[in-house]
């Protein structure tokens, strides 16, 4: 395997890794528990786990000459997280299962990224997208029955 598919998959890897920690944690926080102070802990143990990583391997020692770089995509990041968090927390709070949950969301949200890049970015759409579309508003609807 060379240096450009480890670089095109690895990153991919880590997201279905992490993704699936995410949701298993997510479906299994105590129902008892409020949400906003379980995401607290989650952003407590986030905030250490990537200052500890940005020492080990970013390019920069220097925080603050890091820190003057950051714009308005991390505080819109940082809300869309916490709305991001609380819906999966709630979902699975109302009933939606593990495996289908995550499924009707991520779809929805292939859908929506599809718009999103069009308007955006002009991205095209061309007709296998459509129909995939199609073919993924036909599974949500097998899915959700």
């Amino acid at each position: 395997m060379n240096n450009s598919v480890l670089g095109l998959f690895l990153p991919v890897l880590m997201v279905v890794l992490a993704n699936t920690m995410y949701n298993v944690c997510t479906k299994s926080t105590p129902s008892e528990v409020n949400p906003f102070i379980t995401l607290f802990f989650t952003y407590l143990v986030a905030a250490a786990v990537t200052l500890v990583l940005f020492f080990l391997f970013g390019n920069s020692s220097d925080i603050t000459c890091e820190i003057a770089n950051v714009n308005w995509t991390s505080i819109v990041l940082g809300i869309s997280i916490v709305g991001l968090e609380t819906g999966y927390i709630l979902m699975y709070r109302a009933g939606w299962k593990v495996s289908n949950g995550s499924i009707v969301a991520n779809i929805c949200l292939a859908i929506t990224l599809l718009f999103v890049g069009y308007i955006l970015y002009k991205e095209n759409i061309n007709l296998k997208q459509i129909l995939g579309i199609v073919v993924c508003m036909i599974g949500l609807i097998l899915i959700t029955n």
